[in-house]
C-alpha cells in the first residue's frame, strides 16, 4: 500500500495511516516512505489510538454506546434460545469428478474464476490508488467521492472486505481492514446517515468480514457502528426512521416516518440479529423482533393480504396506507430477509417461515406472471400490483432487475421450508432474467422494462399483431417497453443465477453466469474500472462515470463464487445479506 492509498486516512487520522503500512508483508519501500511522512504528520497525531488484536485501532470519538435513551425499554426479548434445528439442506450434494472430463472442466472453471478476479483486482487497484476511503471511484474520470448519505466512511473499502478474503487476496484485505478499523462514526460531514444502506454495506461488510477472518478488530468496529444504528429505534414506537438523524439521536427527537420505503426500514434482522449472536448483547435483536411482530401483526390487514405495501407508515403504525405491492425497488429486501433469518436463526423462531409462506402465497396469485413470447419460452417475472379500491388488484407486467433476486429468494425458501413448487418458480424467474440479458444487444438487461404477457401463469399463443400494435418494435419480440435502458453494475440477476447453481447443482447456471459475465465485461470496461452504462440497446456504450460499492461486494462476489469450489461459502454454513456478506450460521 503506498502513500497515496492512505489519503483518506491522513484527512482524519494521519498517524494511524502509516500505522498501517507496517502491517503484514508490506513493502520496505513503503515503510522508509512512511517513516519520512511519519515525521512530517507529527504534529496532527491524535490521542485516541491503541492497538488492538494486532491492528493499530481508532475508536470512534463518540461512545453510543453511553447515549441515554429517551424512549428506554424495560426488558429486551432475548434471541430465542436451545440448539439450532436440524434444518434442510440448502445447497446441493455436489460431488467430485475425478475423470478426464471432470479435470478439464475444472481447468475451463478456473480459467473463467480467474478472469473474474482480474476484473475485481483491476477495480480495487484502481479504487485503492485514487479513490482509497471515499465511498467510490469515479471509472472514467478517475477521482473518488462520497455518496449522499453514506457518511464519508469508504463504503467500498468496506463493502470489499469479503470479497478480498473469498478471492483470497490475503495482503490487500488486510490493508483495507487495517484502514476500516480507523473510521471514525463521528467524523463525518453529514448531518444523518441512510440507515438501511449504512447498515446492509458498512455493518454487514464487517459484520461478513470478521466472520470469515476472525479478526476481533474487525467485530469490535462492528459493534461500535452497530451503537450507533441502534440509536435508529429510539423513537417513541421503537420504529425506525429512513435518515438516522445524528443531532435528533443525541437529543431524543426521532420519529418514524409517514411514508418510508418498507424495505428501508424492515431489513436489519439478519445484520442485528448477527450482532446479538456474537456479542450476547439482546438489545439488536429486540429491536429487529419489534419490527417483525408489526409485519406478523399486519400482515393480513393491508390492501393484498399476505404482502406489505411499498412505503410504511410507521409513525403512526398503519401499514394499510398505500395500495401499491412490489418485490422490485423499495420493497425488495422486506421479503428477501424472510427465509434469510429463519435460517440465521436456526429455525428457532417460526414466525419468518408463517411470514414468508403468507406473503409468497399472494405474490404466487398476484404479481407473478409470463411473458408472452414467440418461443413460450417457460419463465416468470415479477410485476408491481396496485390495488383499487373499486376494481381490487391490478397487475403491471413490469420487470425490474433489481427484482431478479426474487428466483434465489424462491429457491431459498423452498429448501428451507420443503415447498418443492417454489424451486420450480424460483428457476422460472432466474432464467426470465437471463432471457432478458440475452434479448438485448449488449447482452444485458434493462434496468426497468414492461413485457407484453399471458393471461395465465401457462403457455399462451404469440399474437403478432399485438406485440406490432402495442410495443415497441425495436425491442425484441415479448418486450413492450424500456423506460429504464441503464445498467448500474447491478447483481441481482447473476445473485440468483449462482444461488440456483448452488442449490440445484446444474452446470447450466454456470454457462448462463460465464455469457452475462462476458457481456458486462466488454460493455462496462473502462481503463480504470467498470463503469455503469446510459443504455443496453447501444453496443457502442456511453459511460455513466458511476461504480457502486456493489460491483465489488456482490456482482464479482457472485460471478466468482459460481465458478468456484461449492465448499466456497457453502450455503448450509452461511447466510449472505442483501449485499451478498456472509454472515455465518450458529451450529
Amino acid at each position: 500500500m503506498l502513500v497515496e492509498s492512505v489519503e483518506w486516512q491522513i484527512r482524519q487520522q494521519p498517524y494511524h495511516a502509516m500505522i498501517a503500512l507496517f502491517r503484514r508483508k508490506t513493502r520496505v519501500f513503503a515503510s522508509l516512505l512512511a517513516v519520512v511522512v511519519l515525521y512530517l504528520l507529527l504534529a496532527f497525531v491524535p490521542e485516541n489510538r491503541e492497538t488492538l488484536y494486532g491492528f493499530t485501532y481508532v475508536r470512534t470519538s463518540y461512545d453510543w454506546s453511553k447515549q441515554p435513551l429517551k424512549y428506554p425499554i424495560s426488558e429486551y426479548v432475548p434471541l430465542p434460545t436451545g440448539r439450532p434445528l436440524p434444518l434442510p439442506k440448502v445447497q446441493y450434494a455436489f460431488t467430485t469428478d475425478t475423470s478426464p472430463k471432470g479435470a478439464a472442466r475444472d481447468e475451463v472453471l478456473a480459467s473463467r474464476r480467474a478472469e473474474v478476479k482480474q476484473a475485481f483486482t483491476k477495480s480495487w487497484t484502481s479504487y485503492k490508488n485514487i479513490g482509497f476511503g471515499y465511498d467510490e471511484l469515479m471509472p472514467v474520470s478517475g477521482k473518488g467521492r462520497d455518496a449522499p448519505g453514506f457518511g464519508g466512511w469508504g463504503a467500498t473499502l468496506v463493502d470489499s472486505l469479503s470479497t478480498l478474503w473469498i478471492m483470497d487476496l490475503k495482503d490487500e484485505f488486510y490493508e483495507a481492514a487495517a484502514a476500516a478499523v480507523t473510521i471514525n462514526w463521528a467524523h463525518t460531514s453529514d448531518t444523518s446517515c441512510n440507515f438501511f444502506e449504512t447498515t446492509i454495506r458498512h455493518l454487514g461488510g464487517l459484520l461478513g468480514a470478521y466472520d470469515l477472518s476472525l479478526e476481533t478488530a474487525l467485530l469490535e468496529k462492528a459493534i461500535e457502528l452497530g451503537d450507533m444504528l441502534y440509536m435508529a429505534y429510539d423513537t417513541p414506537n421503537h420504529m425506525p426512521p429512513f435518515w438516522l438523524d445524528f443531532d435528533d439521536a443525541k437529543r431524543g427527537r426521532q420519529v418514524a416516518g409517514y411514508h418510508d420505503p418498507s424495505a428501508s426500514v424492515t431489513s436489519s434482522s439478519l445484520e442485528f440479529t448477527r450482532l446479538a449472536q456474537l456479542t450476547g448483547n439482546d438489545k439488536y435483536y429486540d429491536a429487529i423482533n419489534r419490527v417483525t411482530l408489526v409485519l406478523d401483526e399486519w400482515q393480513n390487514k393491508t390492501a393484498l393480504p399476505g404482502m406489505w405495501p411499498t412505503f410504511f407508515d410507521f409513525a403512526q403504525l398503519q401499514l394499510n396506507s398505500d395500495n401499491s405491492f412490489t418485490l422490485g425497488a423499495l420493497a425488495d429486501s422486506l421479503y428477501e430477509y424472510l427465509p434469510k433469518t429463519f435460517a440465521l436463526l436456526g429455525g428457532l423462531e417460526p414466525i419468518y417461515e408463517k411470514l414468508y409462506r403468507g406473503a409468497m402465497d399472494a405474490v404466487i396469485e398476484n404479481l407473478l406472471f409470463r411473458p408472452m413470447t414467440p418461443n413460450q419460452d417457460d419463465i416468470l417475472f415479477s410485476g408491481n400490483v396496485y390495488v383499487s379500491d373499486d376494481t381490487g388488484p391490478h397487475l403491471t407486467a413490469e420487470g425490474q432487475h433489481l427484482a431478479c433476486f426474487v428466483g434465489g429468494m424462491f429457491g431459498l425458501g423452498s429448501k428451507l421450508f420443503n415447498i418443492p413448487e417454489h424451486l420450480e418458480i424460483g428457476e422460472k424467474i432466474t432464467r426470465g432474467c437471463v432471457w432478458a440479458y440475452d434479448s438485448m444487444p449488449t447482452g444485458i438487461m434493462p434496468e426497468i422494462f414492461n413485457l407484453l404477457k399471458c393471461d395465465t401463469l401457462e403457455p399462451c399463443e404469440w399474437d403478432e399483431s399485438t406485440w406490432e400494435n402495442e410495443a415497441n418494435t425495436q425491442l425484441a419480440k415479448g418486450f413492450k417497453s424500456a423506460r429504464d435502458v441503464r445498467y448500474l453494475l447491478r447483481p441481482e440477476a447473476i445473485e440468483s443465477v449462482f444461488l440456483m447453481y448452488r442449490m440445484t447443482g446444474n452446470p447450466e447456471y454456470q454457462e448462463m453466469a460465464w455469457r452475462m459475465f462476458q457481456a458486462i465485461r466488454k460493455a462496462t470496461e473502462t481503463d480504470l474500472a467498470f463503469s455503469s452504462i446510459q443504455s443496453v440497446r447501444d453496443v457502442n456504450t456511453v459511460k455513466s462515470d458511476s461504480m457502486e460499492s456493489f460491483w465489488l461486494a456482490e456482482t464479482l462476489r457472485y460471478f466468482y463464487l459460481i465458478f468456484s469450489s461449492p465448499d466456497l461459502i457453502n450455503l448450509d454454513e452461511f447466510v449472505l445479506n442483501t449485499e451478498a456478506h456472509p454472515l455465518r450460521r450458529p451450529r
